[in-house]
């Protein structure tokens, strides 16, 4: 069975868009975990758009399943996430100026950087993967430097235009790769109802997480609904 981590962070979109307290990311996890989520996945910005620590302090406590908070890697961030002590940790890149992640964290350039923060959330008994794009050598020095698992970046497969086959086989070759090096495989970015299947089927990832497309679809139908719709395709991918 593939794990269906939902991220949240849309719904403190929509609510620092007035800057009042509704809707609340807290009760859109309670809902999401309801509609058959195995996991929460927040991501704590430097410029906190979105999710507050208020959130993340929040869901800390009343997630039943389990809390993965992504952020930067940077003092601050570290130092919150030893703090907050989520059951998992996603270290990604973080430029202000984008409107989402865009790539993945080149943990061989920042490799000593990035190794001492993977060692520290460790030391708190944190779970710490690294989001990586696709290449091989990213996801060896993201061994190298101690993390328990890697989360794919599928972002190249989602925006390619009519086949991707190309794409989503070097999803998987990356997924082997990184499976064969003892690491936890997950997936992650422009997932949806429409293409999520056949990345949902590479038997070495575990975990997808997935935020945008399901906060659009519980627009329309409620996010249990929204969350239980996208479950189960996960479930049909791996029948």
């Amino acid at each position: 069975m593939i794990r269906l981590g939902v991220n949240v962070d849309h719904v403190a979109t929509v609510r620092q868009a007035r800057g009042i307290d509704a809707p609340d990311p807290v009760e859109a996890a309670f809902l999401a975990e309801r509609g058959g989520a195995d996991g929460i996945t927040v991501h704590l910005r430097e410029d906190r758009r979105h999710i507050q620590e208020r959130d993340v302090e929040l869901l800390r406590q009343r997630v039943k399943t389990k809390l993965n908070l992504e952020m930067a890697v940077t003092p601050e961030m570290v130092g919150l996430a030893e703090k907050l002590r989520p059951d998992d940790a996603c270290f990604v890149p973080e430029r202000r100026e984008e409107l989402t992640t865009e790539g993945g964290l080149d943990v061989l350039t920042h490799r000593a950087k990035v190794q001492e923060a993977v060692k520290r959330l460790q030391g708190r008994g944190i779970r710490v993967s690294l989001f990586v794009d696709p290449q091989e050598n990213q996801i060896e020095a993201s061994r190298e430097v101690g993390a328990h698992g890697v989360e794919i970046h599928t972002g190249r497969y989602c925006n390619a235009v009519g086949d991707q086959t190309k794409e989503c086989q070097e999803v998987a070759s990356a997924a082997s790769f990184a499976h064969r090096l003892g690491l936890e495989v997950h997936g992650g970015h422009g997932l949806n109802y429409r293409n999520v299947l056949p990345i949902a089927r590479i038997p070495e990832i575990v975990e997808l997480n997935i935020g945008h497309s399901i906060i659009a679809r519980a627009v329309m139908v409620g996010m249990e609904q929204a969350v239980r719709e996208m479950k189960d395709l996960l479930v049909r991918a791996r029948g």
